[in-house]
């Protein structure tokens, strides 16, 4: 649900309807960008970049955020605080 908050949040910030970020991501329908942010669902990663482009934050930026919210056991991995890693 986090995630979805988050997806809604910056759309809205970039002054984008649901329908505007939907054909700029290449989307057939609307109603998955609906979906998607009401926690229903995970942006396929072949449209990471299209969506980050499209709500002009930086692709690597709007990768990792995913990657927090949808795989947060990973994400700690990867950029965990490595002191607390190193204890462990």
């Amino acid at each position: 649900m986090a995630a979805g908050a988050w997806l809604q949040e910056i759309r809205k910030e970039a002054g984008l309807k649901q329908r505007d970020l939907a054909i700029a991501v290449g989307f057939d329908y609307y109603t998955f960008v609906s979906q998607l942010e009401n926690g229903r669902g995970r942006i396929p990663q072949t449209k990471y970049r299209d969506w980050a482009k499209a709500v002009g934050i930086d692709e690597k930026v709007f990768a990792k955020k995913l990657l927090s919210f949808y795989e947060p056991v990973f994400f700690d991995i990867l950029f965990g605080d490595e002191d607390s890693a190193a204890s462990s």
